[in-house]
């Protein structure tokens, strides 16, 4: 026999249906007696003819509806049906539900979650297991083809999407769609960087209710811990939910939660429904649903996820193409025109952008001022030193002609203030192609080699080679004057020249450059290109460890 189960007074009371017409209402003479204010004295009738029920309003104040929907006229009835009488809530059951309440897992504390989510573990009680059973009032008002679509609607609706903070809430509303009973919902990302749960979506039904989502610690640390969904089919009955204020204060009498699982196993974060409604039971049934609505959206999450570092990377990577193209702009594009005198360089980082530097410009007077450094470190921060660097010296220069007092200017300026552990090793030299005299300081940086006319070669003096520029303000650096014979050539390294390494991991070595110097041509712009050449062939394909910078110049022979 058909009934129809009414909550009143907070209790399902349930009212068996009789072949004919049932009235529903306030009046005690009513088939079907509810005393709520919102109900009419002769609100309803149900009538039921060949074991098929049908509902239609007869003038109630506040009208009647079936899942949802006003009754217009006369309004056939399904198992499961959603009935509402006013304020009055009621469901239609045929065949009765059949099989025992399962007692549903203990929820212990709840929680309120805003914005963060802190778990104390200090009040968990123990989870008694999971539910399998129907619920005293059967399967949830969505057919299994109805829960089918919602899935496959989902999954359309994430597919190939990126953007989380419009699907999230999307996935909320469809699930709000298949299950009618559900009041609150829920979708909490794990945050990177602190590991925490974190709000990522909400959703509620009821307009102007309490908006605060609260959820159980138990639960949630077992979701977490274990990676299985949870559901409790009838809150209200569970003894063990006694002990919870929050509980019955918020009036949930249903609920589920299940992991959001990435690729690899680990979890991504949950996502949480429950219902204030006591006729409103989950089943295994919803449970596998929203287990599949899960698995969908964890894969989009990962997705979009991934996309997201793409976008970051490759915009990162546009960012450094920017600052690659600005520092090969403080670089000479050309060098001055001296006769007599050929002058080289080649600048080849190891990253994007990097830390090593040089420059050549005139100076009144037909001089040429060389300038040649190497910052401690690559990358990003080197290239900001290198910057500073050029600026620095290009400023002292143009006032400071002398070799020393420049080196002295420069070094000052730069620990004024220096970044902890970058420091410049710099070499600056002035020639003089009038006298051939070329008068070098050294802060730190590897001896220029000089090669000679006749394939000899030797450096400049070590003695004189001072700490690097950033790292001791105030001193007094040295310099040497030596003279340049025709053929004589001056050649100066980076580090990343010494150490570029072969496949099998050996390096170029300061042995080998000398070496190679001894045999080279004697012009100077033949020589750096030479040497760059060998260095590449050295490393056969192998990716540079450092920046490479060759400088050479020097008297063209006879």
């Amino acid at each position: 026999m058909p009934s129809i189960v009414v909550i009143i007074a907070g209790k399902p009371c349930s009212f068996p249906l009789n072949e004919g017409q049932n009235l529903v209402g306030r009046h005690p003479d009513c088939t079907i007696s509810v005393g709520e204010p919102s109900v009419s004295g002769r609100h309803a009738a149900i009538t039921v003819e060949g074991g098929r029920a049908a509902i239609e309003d007869i003038g109630s104040r506040n009208g009647t509806f079936v899942n949802q929907k006003r009754v217009e006229g006369r309004v056939p009835l399904n198992h499961n049906d959603e009935v509402q009488f006013g304020d009055a809530h009621a469901r239609f059951n045929d065949p009765p539900a059949a099989g025992a309440v399962a007692k549903a897992p203990s929820l212990a504390a709840t929680l309120p979650l805003s914005g963060r989510l802190n778990v104390d573990d200090s009040s968990m009680a123990t989870i008694t297991g999971q539910l399998t059973g129907e619920g005293r009032f059967g399967v949830l008002a969505a057919n299994p083809e109805a829960k089918l679509k919602a899935v496959l609607e989902i999954s359309n609706s994430l597919a190939g999407s990126v953007d989380l903070d419009s699907i999230l809430p999307r996935i909320l509303e469809t699930l709000f769609s298949v299950f009618r009973y559900a009041d609150r919902g829920c979708i909490l990302l794990k945050d990177e960087a602190t590991g925490e749960l974190v709000p990522r979506a909400m959703r509620h039904r009821k307009m102007g209710e309490d908006t605060t989502v609260r959820l159980s610690r138990t639960v949630l640390n077992k979701v977490v811990t274990e990676k299985v969904g949870i559901r409790s089919a009838d809150a209200a009955d569970d003894e063990q939910f006694s002990s919870s204020q929050s509980i019955a204060d918020l009036n949930i009498r249903s609920m589920m939660c299940v992991p959001l699982l990435g690729l690899q196993g680990d979890v991504l974060g949950i996502l949480n429904i429950d219902s204030q409604n006591p006729l409103g039971q989950f089943t295994q049934d919803d449970l596998d649903v929203l287990m599949a609505v899960a698995g969908q959206a964890a894969l989009s999450y990962e997705t979009a996820r991934l996309v997201s570092v793409y976008l970051e990377k490759k915009k990162q990577d546009n960012e450094l193409e920017i600052a690659r193209s600005v520092q090969h702009a403080l670089l000479p594009t050309r060098f001055p025109q001296a006769e007599g005198y050929e002058f080289f360089a080649s600048y080849d980082s190891a990253q994007a952008v990097g830390g090593d530097y040089y420059d050549c410009f005139e100076l009144p007077g037909g001089k040429i001022c060389l300038s040649f450094g190497d910052v401690a470190g690559k990358g990003v921060p080197g290239a900001l030193i290198m910057a500073r660097m050029s600026s620095c010296v290009q400023s002292t220069i143009r006032h400071v002609h002398d070799v020393v007092e420049a080196m002295n200017a420069i070094n000052e300026h730069m620990c004024d203030s220096a970044v902890e552990g970058r420091f410049v090793t710099y070499v600056l030299c002035i020639v003089d192609p009038a006298t051939n005299q070329v008068t070098l300081s050294n802060a730190g940086h590897m001896s220029p080699i000089i090669r000679h006319a006749d394939g000899t070669v030797e450096r400049f003096n070590d003695d004189l080679v001072g700490p690097p520029i950033g790292v001791v303000d105030g001193y007094p650096f040295d310099a040497e004057t030596r003279t340049l014979a025709p053929g004589d050539v001056v050649v100066i390294t980076t580090d990343g020249v010494d150490e570029a390494m072969d496949p099998a991991g050996n390096l170029y070595s300061p042995e080998r450059v000398v070496e190679f110097v001894k045999a080279a041509p004697g012009k100077a712009d033949e020589l750096g290109r030479l040497l760059l050449a060998d260095v590449r062939r050295h490393a056969n394909g192998r990716a540079q460890n450092d920046d490479i910078t060759i400088m050479t110049f020097g008297r063209n022979p006879k």
